[in-house]
């Protein structure tokens, strides 16, 4: 290690919910190193190591956090000096060494980051939520274009589902994260400079973060289909709305998220309020 101040930093985040454009903004930061030509899917380190078992193990995007195994926290066997070690092996050749932070980004860090902290102590972690419609749209999406398993089907109201189950365990070990900085997508893309603002004070970074890597309007599509859907009663995806209006409409109220407005979250409730405001991380 090149600089005692040197750290790993963790993003996490339901798959489609905004982890990747997050990671790709930090890592134009000069004191942070992002993980670059792996060959992997999107340089995320799940894919590289063999210390835990990956998301697909138990299912997939969509399916994940419904496996209790996959939820990870200092308990675990898995917890070792050789464990951080081998991680740092299969690592640390696709990182900058000399950056001050060292980033990797992979969606089942949403529930592991208690493991995560556990290997590597003080390790910031950082949180990305984005509506559990658009969430559940364009996974639905990006599965039947990446693959036609119909085992791997999955309806609207399941990856609601998931996502709930996701994100109730998030909440359940925040309590025992720190650092942790949670963010929602719907503020990223509404202000991005301002959002990446207290991500570079959670950091404690010297300069801004360039925030115009960050691509709005990338959930109109998915607001166009659900508003078309309440309209179209003829169509299946009438019922799936429906059904999902239904079951859990109190549920993601809870979490600040509205079934009317997908563009949007309720400021001061769900987990980024629930969760308290992480102190800036300072330079040793």
């Amino acid at each position: 290690m090149s600089d005692q101040r040197q750290s790993l930093l963790f993003v996490g985040g339901l798959h489609r919910s905004g982890t990747t454009p997050l990671a790709r903004a930090l890592a134009t930061h000069p004191e942070i190193s992002g993980l670059s030509g792996t060959g992997v899917r999107e340089d995320e380190g799940q894919h590289l190591q063999r210390v835990y078992p990956k998301a697909k193990v138990y299912g997939g995007s969509g399916r994940f956090a419904n496996d209790p195994r996959a939820h990870l926290t200092e308990d675990s066997p898995l917890v070792s000096a050789e464990s951080a070690a081998a991680l740092r092996r299969t690592w640390d050749p696709y990182w900058d060494l000399d950056r001050r932070y060292l980033l990797e980004k992979s969606p089942p860090n949403l529930v592991m980051g208690r493991f995560l902290q556990a290997l590597f102590p003080g390790a910031p972690v950082i949180v990305v939520i984005r509506h559990p419609v658009v969430v559940a749209l364009s996974n639905k999406k990006w599965r039947k274009a990446v693959s036609s398993d119909p085992r791997k089907f999955e309806t609207i109201s399941g990856l609601v589902q998931h996502w709930l189950t996701a994100h109730r365990t998030f909440l359940a070990d925040a309590p025992h994260l720190a650092p942790l900085h949670v963010l929602h997508y719907e503020d990223l893309v509404a202000d991005p400079a301002g959002e990446l603002g207290r991500v570079e004070a959670f950091l404690g970074l010297s300069s801004p973060i360039d925030a115009n890597t960050i691509r709005v309007g990338a959930s109109q599509p998915y607001e166009r289909t659900w508003d078309d859907w309440r309209a179209s009663w003829w169509r299946p995806g009438h019922w799936q709305r429906r059904l999902v209006e239904s079951r859990f409409g109190d549920d993601l109220a809870s979490f600040g998220y509205g079934l009317d407005d997908l563009s949007r979250h309720d400021v001061g409730v769900g987990p980024a309020s629930a969760v308290p405001h992480p102190p800036r991380l300072t330079q040793a």
